[in-house]
């Protein structure tokens, strides 16, 4: 089993390559959006706590996030492992999740964080606009701040997981297949590793 925490600023290819990671190593794909649209969607106890936040401006609170992602973890008993994907954002979530693998019998593997500096990122989103019709992915002030924010987000998460020496930072400029190739060959040493100390 290995599971994988997988970073990226907007524009950087995440879902691209998450889609990618799922696909050769059969692992199940975690987002957190996706886990409040499918608990809210389906008017479960965690999913009526999370509305009730979220309909007043609020945070949600990490324990019900936590809490959605134990169901869709235990949902899965035969999976080969995790991609969690833009989780956790802060170091009490990471805490938590760390928390959550333990009791499952299983950990964080490793952190992969996509690198792609600010220009690229601002190209790549403005471009995208031209087809999205986001008026959001046209206003360069509105995607630094987006940048901004996910730098201050995950860089406490990255230096978390680094102490632990499992964060990695893996170049995010050049083809689809090119930066896969970099990620495959990231995740087939860790994977090695990890085999060779549980035996």
């Amino acid at each position: 089993m290995i599971n994988l925490i997988l970073f990226g600023p907007p524009g950087s290819g995440k879902g691209t390559q998450a889609a990618l990671l799922v696909e050769r190593y059969q692992l199940v794909h975690i987002s957190t959006g996706d886990l409040f649209r499918n608990e809210i969607g389906n008017n479960t106890p965690l999913g009526l706590q999370a509305k009730a936040y979220m309909s007043k401006g609020e945070l949600v609170p990490d324990a019900i996030t936590i809490g959605m992602l134990r169901n869709k973890v235990e949902t899965h008993p035969e999976a080969r492992g995790f991609i969690f994907d833009g989780f956790p954002r802060t170091i009490a979530q990471a805490e938590a999740l760390n928390q959550l693998l333990e009791e499952e019998g299983t950990q964080v593997h490793a952190l992969l964080a996509l690198q792609v500096d600010d220009h690229e990122i601002i190209k790549r989103i403005k471009l995208r606009g031209q087809t999205s019709g986001r008026s959001d992915d046209m206003d360069e002030k509105v995607i630094q701040n987006r940048i901004d924010v996910y730098k201050n987000e995950t860089t406490p998460v990255f230096d978390f997981y680094a102490h632990l020496g499992k964060s990695h930072r893996v170049e995010g400029i050049g083809s689809v297949p090119e930066i896969f190739d970099r990620l495959c060959h990231l995740i087939d040493a860790i994977d090695q590793r990890s085999a060779l100390r549980i035996h």
